[in-house]
């Protein structure tokens, strides 16, 4: 099994940047492709970003893409999202997640999931 922590959110300006971290531990991160998804109160948790094992492969919703980037370090064990041109409509709990797969854009194939960590996009 592997853990997530998150870290990296905060309160940021429209338009402003933000990057977060998702340290893994336990189980080598190398072993699962990577994701992370969002979830906005009173919302259905969103997929956000998704990369394969090697790296080689990435996914993004049209919302996010050309804004958001994940990016991962097997070597230190840490996935990253680096979120450009923010919107208030990004304001959500990003949360990291692993799955046993080549690559997952669905969240019922991640099973390990990080606590969160809160973005919030002011106007």
């Amino acid at each position: 099994q592997v853990q997530l922590v998150e870290s990296g959110g905060g309160l940021v300006q429209a338009g402003g940047s933000l990057r977060l971290s998702c340290a893994a531990s336990g189980r080598a991160v190398s072993s699962y492709a990577m994701g992370w998804f969002r979830q906005a109160p009173g919302k259905e948790r969103e997929f956000v970003a998704a990369i394969s094992r090697s790296g080689s492969s990435t996914g993004y919703p049209d919302s996010v893409k050309g804004r958001f980037t994940i990016s991962r370090d097997n070597a230190k064990n840490t996935v990253f999202l680096q979120m450009n041109s923010l919107k208030p409509e990004d304001t959500a709990v990003y949360y990291c997640a692993a799955a046993p797969s080549p690559i997952a854009t669905m969240v019922r194939l991640y099973t390990n999931w990080g606590q969160g960590t809160q973005v919030t996009v002011s106007s």
